[in-house]
């Protein structure tokens, strides 16, 4: 568990209360925090649950070199590890039930190929603001689609970093713990699957997390979760090819489908097309763009993609303009990954809020917000692709022979209001 100063108790204290036979269940806390008084309290709170009898080990490092992936390497490498054969990884602003093992461990048990078993994850704070909504359209997708479906189908799919179980032999097998990219969890699913180890899906197990609900924390995720996935491509390509333990069409599925379409291309093709290319096709009316390949299809791709949200189906026009705003930021992180340049290998802990807006008391007054936090919350990539979408709508209602303006209009206020930061949650000081 790499802890988080709101939420640390409520991590313990669920997977404190797994149930499992005592003697066969050891909790490790990974505590990689640089706060003095942050240590003080989990190592307190960790003492308060040996007190209950639980075997829990609290672990610090003097460093944290490879980050996640550091500290995580370092917790398997304890003398009391080497008589355990699955590892459980919890983030921590995770809250399992208390079934999670018995749900689990079964299926390894029964298995012997299988390396990792992966739960779905459950928002607590999914309805906080209209930015976790979203959130939640586009991870449902992820769990409902491109894992659930890769898991009944025995295709690859990726390990999300937490939530699951692995088989401590196939995470050795594979190489353990790499920190070349900030998406040390990706790089062991693949080393893991090139090696012939299985992965499976429980899409009815959902433990109980958090989503970003600051659009600076979410900025940071996305990074590196877009940035990663290109470094790590760039890495693997070679060693992927040139695997000889799987089949050519599995090396095909993981270069192509999971890697160059999915992590790549799908964020370059929504920005560059939908947020410039198209709309240039306003100013040169020369360039002409066929209805079902601009509009039809990509809006009934949309349509199901949002289907795995149903309750949320009503913000399908806001998770539009959302997601192409999002996408300049990922194409960029992609390109950065690609070439590895500056911020390849930025890691930045995704902040989770737990209760502290709950429990903060408003004054009726609300507080003057600094110059200097409002000048950090101007994005100006995107205020400037909002100038360019406005003049093209503006160019379209006094010279085109449609009604394309709506959608320019719309998109345009959706990055100038991601460009000034009033969107998710604001934090006062």
């Amino acid at each position: 568990m790499c802890i988080l100063p709101q939420v640390y108790k409520l991590s313990i204290g669920a997977v404190c209360g797994l149930s499992w036979p005592p003697d066969r269940l050891i909790v490790q806390v990974l505590d990689d925090s640089t706060n003095d008084a942050l240590r003080t309290m989990v190592e307190l709170e960790c003492r308060k649950w040996v007190e209950k009898g639980v075997n829990i080990r609290y672990e610090t490092r003097n460093n944290r070199n490879g980050y996640k992936a550091g500290a995580l390497r370092e917790g398997l490498k304890k003398h009391y590890v080497e008589d355990c054969e699955f590892v459980v990884i919890f983030d921590a602003d995770f809250q399992p039930e208390e079934d999670f093992l018995w749900r689990t461990i079964p299926y390894l048990l029964e298995n012997p190929e299988l390396g990792l078993v992966q739960a779905r994850w459950k928002f607590v704070n999914a309805d906080e603001c209209l930015m976790t909504r979203l959130q939640q359209m586009s991870l449902d997708y992820h769990f409902s689609v491109e894992q659930e479906v890769g898991s009944s189908t025995c295709s690859f799919f990726g390990f999300n970093g937490t939530a699951g179980v692995w088989r401590i032999s196939a995470l050795n097998d594979a190489g353990g713990w790499k920190d070349r990219t900030t998406v040390e969890d990706m790089d062991l699913a693949v080393r893991a699957s090139l090696k012939g180890w299985k992965f499976l899906f429980i899409g009815d197990l959902e433990v109980k997390n958090e989503l970003p609900s600051t659009f600076k924390a979410y900025r940071f995720q996305q990074h590196r979760w877009s940035c990663g996935p290109a470094n790590l491509f760039r890495k693997m390509f070679k060693e992927i090819i040139m695997c000889e333990r799987v089949s050519i069409w599995k090396k095909w599925q993981v270069i192509y489908a999971f890697f160059f379409v999915r992590k790549i291309i799908a964020h370059w093709v929504t920005f560059f097309l939908y947020c410039i290319v198209i709309p240039a096709t306003i100013l040169v009316p020369e360039v002409y763009l066929p209805r079902p390949l601009a509009i039809y299809l990509p809006a009934g791709i949309t349509i199901l993609n949002a289907a795995s949200t149903i309750r949320s189906i009503h913000l399908l026009v806001f998770w539009i303009l959302f997601e192409n705003v999002m996408s300049l930021h990922r194409s960029k992180a992609a390109i950065i990954g690609l070439l590895e340049a500056n911020r390849v290998n930025e890691w930045v802990v995704t902040e989770k809020l737990g209760n502290t807006m709950k429990q903060t008391k408003y004054n009726a007054r609300t507080p003057k917000k600094p110059r200097s936090q409002i000048a950090e919350r101007i994005q100006v990539l995107e205020i400037l692709v909002g100038m360019y979408l406005l003049h093209c709508a503006i160019y379209n209602i006094l010279f085109g022979h449609n009604h394309f303006f709506v959608y320019l209009l719309l998109q345009a206020g959706a990055f100038f209001i991601v460009g000034v930061g009033y969107v998710g949650t604001f934090v006062p000081n």
